[in-house]
């Protein structure tokens, strides 16, 4: 069994999820490149205890009894939460129990006064997260599997018992041998319905953003802004394939598979936003600056990926960014400790090569995670610089809210823990249609062009799902 077995069996579960990191140690394992502690494991789990959903100022707590319609910020709802079900942590390297969802770009606008005019048309929420008190998680440098589970009540112990024994009938059945793999999935996409993929901007209008952007550049206004476009198709091909297909197409360290009842969220991000570890509190962010796409052949790959590694555009580009987020770290960190372990490090994935920093520090003892989340987010690396003027020029520019993307998915630990990424190369499944931005920063010397070929660079792995390719050069 596999945790893309067990996902399988799991997926059609209202409030299931998907924590996703094996295809990328897999990917990584094979072609002799290093995944470190990013992939370690994956996570998967259903039939939460309480989801928590915000809209602007409206929370929506769903228990298992009851239901509580409050007003509020729900960053204080969100803090309220995990400090009800505080514990202590898992025995050993165990990870977590705890909450998993995602915090929306939206929710900017609980940090700092920003202006709103951006459409928004899916009404989602702008937080969403599920608390379980059992989740299944597979360490992939041990092959372990573990259920991690906490008595939440006095009727935990039975639910867990009959969670454990559901997953082994279903296991064991004749219909589970039947089913597909995702090496079975690659060679077809049966369902599919080839729909036209179309953009809330046209190419002359991103083209002209790019150019005003440029322009509030050049009068001193900014430093960078991120400029995205979004895409949207329909497709009936159930979420759980389009998952399937996404994850061979694109395997990342940060993939998330989110059933969120009226609506799913695929991502195939491979950017950190935050990590914590309550034990030694310290604080880790890996922005990514700097895109190039991946060559047909080895050495067209290799001329892209040193063609990046000295480009003076991008390197400042993730220069300047690693800067903000050590300002960002700085409200909630010891000033000391922030520094910089990898200031350049090339990570290259299916369809892409891109420019990584790690930056880390320690958190103050009069700081919990909702601060640091809150001096960070969003992530400097998908809004710009100064922060808070490349977010306004940001709602400027693009006609439609941005919703889950540039927000961050992942997970809360009722042991302090936290890991969340950058919401990026995220698609949102809908009433039957998909939706997914892409974007870039835009500088001083950024080629509209360029700017604008780079957005569809990062979209290939999403464009190739919604087309009915098995391969990203078909």
């Amino acid at each position: 069994m596999t945790a893309f077995d067990l996902f399988q069996l799991l997926a059609d579960e209202p409030h299931s999820f998907f924590l996703d990191s094996s295809a990328e140690v897999s990917r990584a394992a094979k072609q002799g490149f290093r995944c470190a502690e990013l992939g370690r494991y994956s996570f998967i789990g259903s039939q939460p205890f309480l989801i928590f959903r915000s809209k602007g100022t409206n929370l929506q707590l769903d228990w298992r009894d009851r239901v509580e319609i409050r007003s509020g910020n729900p960053f204080a709802a969100l803090r309220e939460i995990l400090n009800r079900f505080q514990s202590c942590p898992l025995p050993g390297s165990l990870p977590f129990i705890g909450g998993v969802g995602y915090l929306g770009y939206p929710l900017r606008c609980f940090i700092e006064e920003l202006p709103t005019t951006a459409y928004d048309d899916l009404k989602l929420p702008d937080c969403y997260f599920a608390f379980y008190d059992a989740i299944v998680a597979f360490d992939h440098f041990s092959n372990q599997v573990y259920l991690c589970q906490s008595n939440i009540d006095e009727n935990s112990a039975t639910r867990h018992r009959q969670y454990l024994e559901k997953l082994r009938s279903t296991l064991q059945s004749e219909n589970y041998g039947s089913q597909r793999c995702c090496e079975e999935l690659s060679s077809s996409l049966p369902h599919f319905v080839k729909s036209p993929i179309r953009s809330n901007f046209s190419k002359a209008d991103y083209l002209s953003a790019v150019q005003r952007a440029k322009a509030y550049i050049a009068s001193g206004d900014i430093y960078q802004v991120n400029l995205s476009q979004r895409l949207s198709a329909s497709s009936d091909l159930p979420p759980a394939e389009l998952y399937a297909h996404l994850r061979q197409l694109s395997p990342v360290p940060y993939g998330a598979y989110l059933h969120c009842g009226d609506f799913h969220i695929l991502s195939a991000s491979p950017e950190r936003f935050l990590h914590f570890s309550p034990s030694c509190r310290t604080v880790e962010t890996r922005p990514i600056k700097g895109t190039r796409p991946r060559g047909l052949t080895p050495e067209l790959d290799r001329k892209l990926a040193i063609e990046l590694l000295h480009s003076e555009k991008d390197l400042a580009e993730l220069l300047m960014i690693v800067d903000l987020e050590r300002n960002d770290l700085g409200r909630v960190c010891q000033i000391a400790s922030i520094h910089v372990p990898e200031r350049v490090a090339l990570e290259s994935y299916s369809n892409i090569h891109h420019l990584v920093a790690t930056v880390r520090g320690t958190l103050r003892p009069d700081a919990d995670r909702i601060d640091l989340l809150k001096s960070c987010f969003p992530g400097g690396s998908i809004t710009g610089a100064p922060k808070i003027r490349a977010m306004e020029l940001i709602d400027e520019f693009e006609p439609m809210d941005r919703g889950v993307y540039t927000g961050a998915i992942g997970y809360f630990g009722f042991d302090g823990t936290m890991d969340l990424n950058i919401a990026i190369r995220t698609c949102i499944l809908k009433n039957g249609r998909a939706h997914f931005h892409v974007g870039g920063g835009i500088v001083a010397d950024s080629e509209p062009e360029a700017e604008y070929q780079e957005t569809l660079d990062k979209a290939s792995s999403w464009m190739a799902v919604l087309e009915g390719k098995t391969r990203l050069d078909a």
